[in-house]
């Protein structure tokens, strides 16, 4: 019989919490820093350098990766023979763990998990509760897997009921372009098929928890149908160019990882989950010595890359900025913002567009005329910071709002990350506005181009309220321009025909 403390499973919980906030896997790094090395497309070998250098600097400076990090989620496997010294409930347990994890003042973490969903949507404030999946297992010990994954990424998962006779390839293939730019590749997909459809999406999730071996399964070959399967999938949702951040390229997928269970004779439920460009997990064991802390990995695994805009790139000084001037931006051009913005996600346009609908004026300090607004949620700042990671948020959730945005306000500009939709693109080119791309995945590099930041309007949003920042060179990309033009159509479309035409006859 083990005797596990109360204190020994709350202890681990946060200590791996923080962990994967600042490191990546090291197998997830090698795999994109071998992407990196053979990527064709400029535009993509550019985001991949930038997730890298992000990489290795939240990695030195222990902040977050992402300023998204994450919903919780646990995979428990408790032994048959283990006893707990405790006055909680093992959900009670990690989730006080959670909640020390993401309130450590050294590291604060974003609290993103809202209550009450259908409903007021209030913010838990400390990133609680986690999603829990437990099993009862033979032995004497706790295991324990766990994710910090990102809403973008999230977002994208896609659920089927096929029939018996489909091909889950097909599948696969005609799902993917659908889920555009947001889950911020290159990353891992995580396919679950079989069972019925809530087992189907349980083991896509916990199939991302596996490490990355795709190239030693293509160089020994596969022994089965779902290795078969693996490799089949890696390579066609390669071919289809979407390439890392959606702009095109050879790699958008470093690995395909799949579980199955069996399922019904009428049945065949594929859940496809993919994990972004943080992919942040761990695991740990308890066998009642104490909390099974963390390892820090050697910094020497990280690639020595460094970052800088390229000589073609263009400054801009927001400031001084007008129509005139963004109409002469180039889609994919590489820009160089200095000056103020205002930041600005869902809830915020949500109570933007009430007070607009009223009647009623903006708050003070609010005001868009010939400005860009950054679809950013912040991570708090600690110590000497001006802000925390501070990367993009995914634009297409604010196209329902940017009609009567560019309307009403005066804006002519917005940043994100992924692509924008068909009623985004129509809004900006009837309005001659643009849409410059950060790159989703480097969101400590970003917050280093911000000199100074406050909360302008909101307050009561928490991260969603609005900010105003001051930036020094923040580079982005243009994504579409006054005419509607979209790299995250033209550039997968590019690419798709590049590495079709190579592809031996």
């Amino acid at each position: 019989m083990t005797i596990i403390k109360q204190n020994d499973l709350i202890d681990s919980v946060a200590d791996a919490l923080q962990f994967i906030s600042y490191y990546h896997p090291v197998d997830f790094i090698e795999a994109v820093h071998e992407a990196w090395q053979r990527e064709e497309s400029p535009a993509a070998k550019d985001a991949m350098a930038q997730i890298l250098v992000n990489s290795r600097m939240c990695a030195e400076g222990h902040r977050p990766i992402c300023q998204d990090t994450g919903i919780v989620t646990v995979f428990l496997e408790i032994g048959m023979d283990v006893q707990w010294e405790s006055e909680l409930s093992v959900e009670e347990m990690i989730n006080e763990g959670v909640r020390r994890a993401y309130k450590h003042p050294d590291n604060v973490l974003r609290p993103s998990i809202l209550l009450d969903p259908a409903g007021a949507r209030k913010n838990s404030g400390d990133n609680t509760p986690a999603v829990i999946h437990t099993r009862v297992v033979a032995g004497d010990k706790v295991e324990v897997h766990l994710a910090a994954k990102g809403g973008g990424s999230e977002n994208k998962a896609k659920m089927a009921m096929l029939n018996p006779s489909d091909s889950i390839l097909d599948w696969v293939v005609e799902t993917m372009p659908k889920l555009g730019a947001g889950w911020c590749p290159p990353g891992i997909l995580g396919i679950g098929i079989g069972g019925t459809a809530e087992k189907s999406a349980v083991l896509a999730k916990e199939a991302l928890l596996d490490s990355i071996d795709i190239q030693d399964l293509q160089k020994r070959g596969p022994q089965n149908r779902t290795e078969e399967l693996r490799l089949e999938i890696f390579e066609a949702v390669n071919n289809l160019g979407i390439g890392a951040q959606g702009l095109g390229g050879v790699t958008t997928v470093l690995d395909v990882k799949i579980k199955d269970y069996p399922t019904h004779a009428a049945s065949l439920p594929v859940t496809l989950i993919p994990n972004c460009a943080a992919t942040r997990h761990t695991h740990f064991e308890l066998d009642g010595s104490g909390p099974s802390l963390q390892t820090p990995p050697d910094l020497n695994d990280w690639p020595e890359i460094t970052w800088e805009a390229g000589p073609n790139s263009r400054n801009v000084n927001l400031e001084t900025v007008t129509s005139d001037v963004i109409a002469e931006w180039q889609p994919g051009e590489t820009i160089l913002l200095s000056g103020k913005i205002l930041t600005g996600r869902d809830a915020a346009h949500k109570k933007i567009i009430d007070l607009l609908d009223k009647g009623e004026a903006l708050p003070d300090g609010v005001d868009f005329s010939n400005r860009f607004i950054y679809y950013v949620g912040p991570v708090d700042a600690v110590r000497d910071e001006v802000v925390g990671p501070a990367g993009p948020t995914t634009a297409t959730r604010m196209d329902k709002f940017t009609e009567k945005m560019l309307a009403k306000t005066g804006l002519i500009g917005m940043i994100g990350k992924a692509e924008r939709g068909a009623t985004g693109i129509e809004a900006i080119k009837k309005h001659k506005a643009v849409y410059l791309m950060a790159v989703g995945g480097a969101a400590y590099l970003v917050s280093k181009a911000i000199t100074a930041a406050r909360v302008v309007a909101f307050p009561e949003l928490g991260m969603e309220a609005i900010h105003e920042f001051e930036v020094k060179d923040m580079p982005v990309t243009v994504a579409v321009d006054v005419n509607g033009v979209s790299v995250h159509q033209s550039g997968p479309a590019e690419w798709k025909k590049i590495i079709l035409t190579k592809k031996p006859a």
